[in-house]
């Protein structure tokens, strides 16, 4: 017998009590699921990268997903993000009694929140120890900022991370002041003297979603202090929270 979840948009999917076949359209819960209980993995997307030897079927990409690929593995839920799926898709699998459970999240605390929930509630499988691990590390005040960072995340045309990001928010809690953190948009195109400026004390050059190389990257820049690093970090909401601050500290050197 199925009862009404209420996901992180407020939507009340039919889901059964105990899911045994989960989809995964985001990467970093399709990584915080097989670290917590892989036997419920039966489909993730391309860009499902950690671990590295995830066995399931792939469904394609995240704003592509084969939807036929899904319906063919008779999953009981189907897990979403806000940012990283297309409403359009995840209309299409309820259209076809596919339950789709969404997140959204914008903040360090609500990712942690909407993990909580999702393991806790939807998936039945407790809070896990890296969740715990996560809150010990990133729980507490945000810190004043001492460096001025930008951080782009794709070039010709460059672009950067805006307003109301969990990025912006990882950022912010390092201890680190995003210069474009106020601006109107989340993902703004800057010209690249925008960036290139003596003011920015760093410019972060992540491996994803663009892949910024040594050779791909740093070359453009000759006024602001660059630095490479690990997008995952940045970006993903689940283990890979565990021990990213010490690690973004060190590879920007603050």
């Amino acid at each position: 017998m199925s009862s009404p979840v209420v996901d992180d948009l407020g939507y009340a999917a039919e889901l059964a009590p105990s899911p045994r076949r989960v989809v995964s359209l985001v990467p970093s819960i399709t990584e915080a699921i097989a670290a917590t209980c892989p036997d419920l993995l039966v489909g993730a997307t391309d860009w499902c990268t950690h671990p590295a030897d995830l066995a399931v079927r792939r469904v394609r990409g995240t704003k592509n997903p084969d939807l036929r690929a899904i319906r063919e593995l008779a999953p009981d839920l189907v897990v979403a993000n806000k940012e990283e799926n297309r409403e359009l898709d995840v209309r299409r699998l309820r259209e076809h009694g596919i339950p789709v459970y969404v997140t959204d999240v914008v903040t360090v605390p609500g990712a942690l929140d909407s993990l909580e929930r999702l393991f806790g509630r939807v998936l039945d499988a407790g809070v896990p120890d890296w969740l715990h691990a996560a809150r010990d590390e990133w729980d507490g005040p945000v810190p004043e900022p001492s460096v001025d960072v930008a951080v782009a995340i794709w070039r010709d045309p460059w672009m950067v991370v805006g307003s109301s990001t969990f990025t912006g928010d990882v950022v912010a809690r390092l201890g680190w002041r995003n210069v474009f953190g106020r601006h109107s948009e989340r993902y703004p195109h800057v010209d690249l003297a925008d960036l290139d400026r003596d003011d920015i004390d760093v410019v972060l050059l992540p491996d994803e979603p663009y892949v910024f190389t040594p050779d791909d990257g740093p070359e453009a820049f000759t006024r602001a202090r660059t630095a490479l690093c690990s997008g995952r970090l940045l970006t993903w909401y689940g283990p890979a929270m565990v021990g990213a601050k010490t690690a973004l500290h060190e590879s920007v050197g603050a």
